[in-house]
């Protein structure tokens, strides 16, 4: 006589995905033949959660996406996502069992949650199926996503590295020649116990000894923004950037009169930061054997040239000014106020 495969499903927003959302696939994964895990995503509904709770929107194939990394070598394990445009307060558990039952084509023997309260809808949706509570009380995992979601920062060790990425936030730090960007770059990152992308402009400048072709200003921020999405995965709640590609372009068109990249211009539109800073000129300029535009009016010009780049672009940043402890202390301030009211909204 064949045993029969048992099949069984766990359904929710993941939003976010944690490490109990994990616990609970692993253990539910060890009870069944086949385990199935639906996202259920109302582009609506889920927005509105988003906005409530002070957290930015995280769309649904960002959400399958986290799912899929973390169950990519459990081989009973399988995802399906179904778009079902209903809200919470009135949610119809009819249809929604049956927009689930169609997408697994099986009969299906377990339904798994952390939720008492769900045996009911589930006996009458899923009259052949058995529930099984697993963690109610939350002891393995302490936290359920709506108290995540409203202290996202607070609980950060429980978000895995791949979701926590969808999460940090981007500071970058701007300016003219010698103006103290990556000093300050790396100070707040040393300060913050996170990651700091350096300018690879600079490293390009070293390595050919400041002869730069048309061509290479591309490669610069296509590295450069390649090199962010790599630290990110590693950053602690903030990652700290010296430059980006508004700034590749100034240089590039400076260099090269008049010359622009459409390949920056797109870097540009898909970069993505949180704060802006915007170091002015007002400390004093410092030869470093790259650097060749010292004096007064041409710090002037070139920086309001790099604001209004800046400002044409509808990029907003902040301008910050005085000594280096002064920018310091004014970069923390404004550091500090994005994680306000859970981090803001996005």
């Amino acid at each position: 006589m064949v045993n029969k495969k048992t099949t069984g499903f766990i359904g929710g927003k993941f939003l976010p995905f944690h490490q109990g959302h994990i616990y609970l696939i692993v253990a539910a994964s060890n009870m069944v033949d086949e385990l199935y895990i639906v996202l259920t995503s109302s582009k609506n509904r889920d927005k509105q959660l988003c906005e409530r709770d002070g957290i930015k929107y995280i769309p649904d194939d960002v959400r399958f996406s986290w799912i899929g990394e973390s169950v990519n070598n459990l081989e009973n394990v399988k995802l399906i996502q179904i778009e079902d445009d209903q809200f919470d307060e009135n949610y119809d558990w009819d249809s929604g069992a049956e927009a689930i039952k169609k997408a697994i084509g099986k009969k299906i023997d377990f339904v798994f949650s952390s939720e008492k309260e769900y045996t009911e809808h589930f006996k009458k949706n899923y009259p052949n199926a058995k529930h099984i509570v697993i963690d109610s009380e939350r002891k393995t995992i302490n936290i359920s996503g709506t108290q995540l979601r409203r202290n996202i920062y607070g609980n950060w060790d429980k978000l895995p590295d791949y979701v926590r990425k969808d999460f940090v936030k981007r500071v970058v730090v701007v300016g003219t020649e010698s103006c103290g960007k990556s000093t300050l770059a790396k100070k707040l990152a040393k300060f913050y116990n996170t990651q700091y992308v350096e300018e690879t402009g600079r490293k390009y400048c070293e390595k050919y000894s400041n002869r730069l072709t048309k061509e290479m200003f591309d490669f610069i921020a296509m590295e450069h923004f390649l090199e962010q999405e790599k630290k990110i995965v590693n950053s602690n709640k903030l990652l700290f950037v010296d430059s980006e590609a508004v700034v590749t372009q100034f240089y590039l068109n400076k260099y090269f009169y008049g010359e622009k990249s459409n390949l920056i211009e797109e870097i540009i539109k898909i970069q993505n930061y949180d704060l802006v800073i915007f170091l002015e000129p007002d400390v004093k300029w410092v030869s470093d054997g790259l650097r060749n535009e010292g004096e007064e009016e041409i710090r002037k010009k070139n920086n309001e040239l790099m604001k209004n780049m800046f400002k044409d672009r509808g990029i907003k940043f902040v301008s910050v000014r005085g000594n280096y402890a002064q920018r310091f202390n004014k970069s923390r301030e404004l550091i500090n106020s994005l994680f306000l009211n859970n981090g803001g909204r996005k």
